[in-house]
């Protein structure tokens, strides 16, 4: 297969805090504005690690609402407590996924867990917000707490570089998560010098971000941690190699080729849907946690 060749390697905006508990730079729409080439990821924040001294209280951001998209939150370091007005909710810890459904509407808050709270520490992680198709923005919310242990994992040599594989397929492993339209999302961890390639559809849209470490890609451009690399549809085939021992968290999915209005909370297809979503906040139709 041909190779998918890197369009630009980006950086995303300086760090900024969401609530009081997140510190976070945003790549996704960021500073670019490239949310049509990543579609269907519309928005990706990432909090690289960041030390919390120990605190009285739980830091976060407390209850808001979201309607016609998924959250997708991804552990490194830390601890992080969710709930929602559908029922969903949990703490996720190292190497845990939290993949919250909005849909059709719900209230939800997150804050650091009571015990990180108390002891403090490093908090690393990613939050990622996937489009829904039309046809499914108006159905009920959902909440998938994938853990650690469920996640699949496939050796890249017997050195301890890995792929989990959170969303879609890999070399014939399924990932955890279930999903609306295809996607692909793997948690890729190297030792040093270790090397693996693998294929992704041609016309998905693809990007890699560095969460620890240095890779080569494509034995020909560098990328190091917090760098934002976008491809082009030109091809499958990817090869990662590591400088160090590093992390890389890969994205692709299907275009949603369909109209994005979004204020806030709301992504939706038209600016009448948005008008119905604010006008059903107000009215309380998307509950109380």
């Amino acid at each position: 297969m041909a190779t998918k060749s890197i369009k630009q390697v980006l950086t995303g905006a300086s760090p900024h805090m969401v609530g009081d508990g997140f510190r976070v730079s945003n790549y996704v729409p960021g500073p670019y504005g490239i949310t049509r080439e990543t579609n269907p990821f519309i928005m990706l924040d990432y909090n690289m690690p960041h030390y919390f001294e120990p605190s009285a209280y739980r830091r976060g951001v407390g209850e808001h609402p979201h309607r016609g998209f998924e959250t997708v939150s991804i552990a490194y370091e830390g601890q992080i407590e969710h709930r929602d007005s559908s029922g969903g909710g949990g703490v996720i810890s190292a190497g845990d996924v939290q993949w919250m459904t909005a849909a059709a509407g719900l209230m939800h808050d997150e804050f650091q867990s009571q015990e990180f709270a108390e002891t403090g520490g490093l908090q690393h992680f990613i939050q990622v917000w996937v489009n829904l198709p039309a046809k499914d923005k108006m159905s009920p919310p959902k909440y998938q707490a994938i853990t650690n242990d469920s996640i699949s994992t496939v050796k890249i040599d017997d050195k301890g570089s890995v792929n989990r594989i959170i969303a879609g397929n890999f070399k014939g492993v399924n990932g955890a998560a279930s999903t609306f339209t295809p996607i692909e999302m793997y948690d890729i961890r190297m030792v040093t010098g270790a090397e693996v390639s693998f294929d992704l559809p041609a016309l998905f849209n693809t990007m890699i971000l560095i969460t620890k470490g240095s890779f080569i890609i494509n034995n020909e451009q560098q990328a190091k941690h917090k760098d934002f690399v976008l491809f082009n549809h030109d091809g499958e085939t990817i090869t990662l190699k590591a400088e160090e021992d590093s992390y890389a968290m890969v994205f692709s999915g299907e275009p949603i080729n369909e109209p994005i209005v979004s204020y806030g909370p709301f992504v939706m297809n038209t600016q009448e849907e948005i008008i119905q979503a604010i006008n059903d906040f107000n009215s309380g139709k998307f509950g109380s946690i």
